[in-house]
């Protein structure tokens, strides 16, 4: 059974905790007790209907606000395939929350309110997604049963996103009216809504092809650790141990090791406590060479005739995630898949309005929530692709080295 991971994101109100109490409760994926606490909680709030928020909206401020802050990880499962949701906040000022939330997503799920169409926050959001290169995005005109499921306030939403979205990056899109409240269109097709001819949201997400969206042609295998048990029963086992970021692993195959450009073969690939025939993304293995190595964590395994660059000068766009700006010369760690380095900020070339997707050129600094094209000189070389090109060796995180705190993260141009 393959895995779907799908982040929410809109603005505030829109529905989007609520919407996932509502696939959880009608996908049978919660228990009769959290229900019951939930509708104990409604009922004592004084509330006319049960409050499905409650089931995401799990830090205390957020019950007493009725919003989401954090980023809120729910799993369930159907017949079909297994979901992660990202729950995450609709305020301007957690964009890094929504951030974090929707770079792993194979899919973002935008909801817009019906009764207020197309917002700043929504076109934010949108926008992010498309940034993030999240392959797959729904937007769900939510509340329809607040304008009496009227067919023209749906159109007009869908040619006001279409349009906008024409503008950005988006391979797949797809528009569904739903009520979350009344669970219209989620779970099931509503006949309150005949003119809609496509599907439920959960007949979509379940259908979503998502194999095809893994590079599965360069071959990327970060190692993490180097897996010698030294016991009795594995006495000369050597393995690499790491989770596959592209391209198709197969015993036999040739392979390089970088940075030192070593090449051997793949003696054998091992899943836990077996062997097995090949390895694609994401999952995570063990992989035995049939020469003994200098192999440690932070190198990477690739083919000879298809390895990326190493580079120090690295271009990218930062999401900046803390209220002390960025600015040019300041010195952080970097991360990138398994390896770690220092980095100089050289340059900020410009800042993104992602309400306008004007570029602030005269910009030196970026501030909290904010998102520019940077440009990094690390103290290694880093062994990257293009994030369009791979979500995982294109991407890393910035991270103060007095404090710790992750304070960015950048997609490589």
């Amino acid at each position: 059974m393959d895995l779907l991971r799908f982040a929410t994101a809109g603005s505030v109100d829109d529905g989007k905790s609520t919407l996932i109490g509502r696939l959880l409760l009608d996908s049978k994926a919660i228990f009769e007790d959290q229900l019951a606490s939930v509708e104990a909680t409604s009922k004592s709030r004084g509330y006319d209907y049960t409050d499905l928020a409650l089931l995401t909206d799990g830090l205390r401020s957020e019950r007493e606000q009725g919003i989401t802050i954090d980023v809120a990880y729910r799993y369930f499962a159907t017949p079909r395939r297994k979901f992660i949701i990202a729950d995450t906040p609709g305020h301007v000022q957690y964009t890094r929350n929504m951030v974090t939330g929707a770079s792993t997503a194979d899919l973002g799920l935008v909801l817009v309110d019906a009764r207020q169409g197309m917002t700043e926050q929504s076109r934010r959001h949108a926008v992010l997604l498309s940034l993030l290169r999240v392959p797959h995005l729904v937007l769900a005109v939510n509340k329809m049963d607040l304008v009496d499921y009227d067919e023209e306030v749906y159109n007009q939403i869908h040619r006001d996103f279409t349009a906008f979205t024409s503008k950005l990056t988006v391979p797949d899109l797809t528009i569904i009216p739903i009520s979350a409240l009344q669970g219209d269109n989620v779970v099931t097709r509503s006949d309150k809504m005949p003119w809609y001819e496509g599907p439920s949201l959960l007949h979509h997400l379940e259908h979503v092809y998502v194999a095809s969206d893994r590079d599965l042609v360069d071959t990327r295998f970060p190692v993490q650790y180097v897996v010698r048990p030294k016991s009795d029963k594995w006495h000369d086992y050597r393995g690499y141990a790491g989770r596959v970021a592209g391209g198709v692993m197969k015993k036999g195959d040739e392979v390089m090791v970088l940075p030192s450009g070593l090449t051997s073969r793949i003696a054998g690939i091992d899943l836990f406590d077996k062997e097995i025939d090949e390895a694609y993304p994401p999952m995570s293995v063990s992989v035995r060479l049939e020469d003994d190595l200098d192999v440690s964590r932070g190198d990477m395994i690739c083919r000879p005739k298809n390895a990326p660059t190493p580079s120090q000068d690295i271009d990218a766009m930062v999401s900046w995630m803390v209220p002390e700006p960025m600015r040019v010369k300041r010195k952080l760690a970097i991360k990138h898949t398994t390896r770690t380095a220092r980095a100089l900020v050289k340059n900020i070339q410009y800042r993104l309005d992602i309400n306008t997707l004007h570029r602030d050129q005269d910009t030196h600094e970026l501030g909290l929530n904010e998102i520019g094209r940077v440009q990094l000189r690390t103290t290694q070389p880093l062994l990257c692709d293009p994030y369009a090109t791979n979500r995982d060796t294109g991407s890393f995180i910035l991270i103060d080295e007095a404090t710790g705190v992750t304070v960015g993260a950048g997609m490589i141009n």
